[in-house]
């Protein structure tokens, strides 16, 4: 069993490890003060309630902000596989940087205002 975000990472190949380790700067960047570890198998990320899970697969990255911020910026997702929890990034391109910040700034507002 995995103990870490960085172990998770790391069973991962070199391109896939430097999209996660994007993502991870990305989550940590936004909410510095956020616990990091270990949920449900995937990297976590919790500050008064669930922020962010993310997670590697064949094909893409998932971001799982919870569903609000799906909702929030459905308009803005249209160039992307999504569900009411999931946003998929392809491995084959870049990680769309402010989109991820905004969404994540999003969830984290509702945490810091329950």
């Amino acid at each position: 069993m995995l103990k870490d975000v960085k172990s998770y990472i790391a069973q991962f190949p070199a391109e896939t490890q430097v999209l996660l380790f994007e993502l991870r700067e990305i989550i940590l960047e936004v909410a510095p003060d956020a616990t990091e570890c270990m949920k449900y198998k995937l990297p976590a990320y919790t500050l008064q309630g669930p922020l962010a899970y993310f997670a590697a697969y064949k094909s893409h990255i998932g971001l799982y902000p919870t569903p609000s911020p799906i909702v929030a910026f459905e308009s803005e997702l249209t160039n992307f596989k999504f569900s009411k929890g999931a946003i998929q990034f392809s491995m084959t391109e870049k990680l769309p940087k402010d989109l991820i910040k905004r969404i994540l700034k999003y969830r984290l507002k509702e945490l810091v205002e329950q």
